[in-house]
């Protein structure tokens, strides 16, 4: 029998929703289908998935509505259907005539492009940065790569260290490559710029290291390593990059400039705003075409969006639009966190905490997080267990307290008992409360965890920063990782307790 429902439905795995049935739960598992298809508008075919109690709370595909009733938990997974190859047949002669023609035009649109190229190349001038693609006009795609790939260098260049690098192999003689170091440092500085504005000192030295192990010739004497002064050239080199991009519509680097600092901070070394670790898109330009006016005009668009209800790819794709925006607001002027939230509130919701975590690190928030964490709990609970004093007795503590063997809860141990193997403090990440109580003082950065009355209830928490509670109702590992999320979506510094 159909009864009103709400259900718990799992788009993605870090996408859930709700959804409101206020009449009656369809009579069909394709009316339900058709209403989630709608309701969130999922593209392609899909099946619905549901947790059969007698079978420990696994998922079966739902055949029959009537398995199912108020606040269960549905999942959509799609269907993947096998690609289609459509073969077509046609006349020899007709389609050989065909084939000639289009390779014709595409050989003369090869040699114009090359012409308009370099005639474009050999018109400017040495002091013109030249940006090789789009995408340096708008945010970066890629992470600094674990393997650093040298580029080609100007025809001439290379010709000269083919030669040397054959030298090199018959008699040891190196290069003299003074003249060739304009035409270097610039193709390699275009190049690290692709990844970071400020490389670190380890990042320049895997480039000079895969600089010598391409061309051999390179090599310097009296180097430790051969590749010393290659690092220190391009540190220097570097720096005059930055001083030619700055100014030409990169915030990366004006937000570092003197005229934009204040009276007492007019020092090129104080207040320098860098990305941190792991961050790509630090402070990107806005999108081509697109203004600080414009970019408000979406903002403000997404707060009447927020109000409405399903139009999660709408949200998404101003909330998109307007990184570059948000990136330069929360960077220059860090607002107080109820004016920002004000401001972004879209922002506060997990899905979207996980999008802004992978535009600024091209990194999947949760889907990381997660994977690794179970990698490694195994080996974490072993490491624990190791510990002896006070530790220990606390690590059991926590064992006991925490006796669910669910994977939210081994994920929770592990990651509680990891803090006190490290000689830290608990209480300075979470902070335990009964079930009921709303206030809480004001905490610079805190996750709250409510455990309820009875025992099959599940623990949830909440992320209070600066007092105020800014994602809750959610498993304590997902706080974890989400507060990561957060303390880069809002530039937010380590508290220093």
């Amino acid at each position: 029998m159909s009864h009103p429902a709400k259900l718990r439905i799992i788009l993605k795995e870090h996408n859930i929703r709700k959804l409101d049935l206020p009449h009656l739960i369809p009579g069909t598992v394709e009316e339900l289908e058709s209403i989630v298809k709608e309701t969130f508008e999922v593209d392609g075919k899909f099946t619905l998935h549901y947790k059969d109690a007698d079978f420990g709370e696994e998922y079966f595909s739902l055949t029959s509505t009537g398995d199912i009733k108020d606040k269960v938990t549905l999942k959509v997974v799609q269907i993947i259907e096998p690609p289609t190859i459509t073969l077509t047949f046609s006349d020899v002669d007709s389609s050989f005539k065909s084939a000639s023609e289009t390779l014709v035009n595409a050989s003369a649109i090869s040699e114009t492009s090359s012409v308009s190229c370099g005639t474009s190349c050999s018109s400017g001038s040495q002091d013109t940065v030249i940006l090789s693609s789009p995408e340096h006009l708008s945010r970066r795609l890629r992470r600094w790569p674990t393997n650093f790939s040298v580029p080609r260098f100007a025809y001439d260049t290379e010709l000269l260290l083919a030669s040397g690098n054959e030298t090199f192999k018959k008699d040891g003689t190196k290069l003299n490559f003074t003249p060739l170091l304009p035409d270097i440092l610039e193709k390699l500085a275009e190049t690290i710029f692709q990844y970071v504005a400020y490389p670190t000192s380890a990042q320049l030295a895997d480039v000079a290291e895969a600089l010598v192990q391409q061309h051999p010739c390179l090599k310097e004497l009296g180097s430790y390593n051969g590749c010393y002064g290659w690092q220190q050239r391009l540190k220097y080199k570097m720096g005059n990059y930055r001083s030619k991009l700055r100014g030409l519509g990169c915030p990366e680097l004006d937000v570092n400039s003197l005229k934009r600092k204040q009276a007492h901070e007019k020092t090129p070394s104080k207040n320098l705003k860098k990305p941190r670790n792991a961050e790509v898109n630090y402070l990107p330009p806005h999108p081509q075409g697109e203004t600080e006016e414009s970019l408000e005009k979406e903002r403000l668009e997404l707060l009447d969006e927020v109000k409405k209800r399903n139009n999660y790819r709408i949200i998404s794709e101003k909330m998109a639009k307007t990184f570059s925006n948000r990136r330069q607001e929360v960077v220059n002027l860090a607002p107080p966190m109820n004016d920002f939230r004000n401001r972004w509130p879209a922002l506060f919701d997990a899905a979207q905490i996980n999008d802004e975590f992978q535009r600024i690190t091209t990194v999947n928030l949760e889907t990381t997080f997660m994977a690794k964490l179970d990698q490694y709990c195994t080996r974490i609970m072993s490491l624990v267990s190791s510990k002896g004093g006070a530790a220990k007795i606390k690590i059991e503590h926590i064992r006991n307290m925490l006796q669910e063997s669910s994977v939210e809860t081994r994920r929770e141990v592990a990651i509680r008992c990891l803090i006190v193997y490290l000689k830290e403090k608990e209480e300075d990440l979470f902070r335990e409360q009964l079930d009921g109580e709303e206030q809480f003082p004001e905490e610079v950065v805190k996750i709250v965890v409510t455990r309820r009355a009875a025992v099959s209830l599940p623990v949830i928490a909440k992320k209070v920063i600066a007092g105020t509670a800014v994602l809750e109702d959610l498993d304590v590992p997902r706080e974890c990782a989400l507060m990561m999320g957060l303390i880069y979506a809002l530039n937010l510094s380590t508290p220093n307790k």
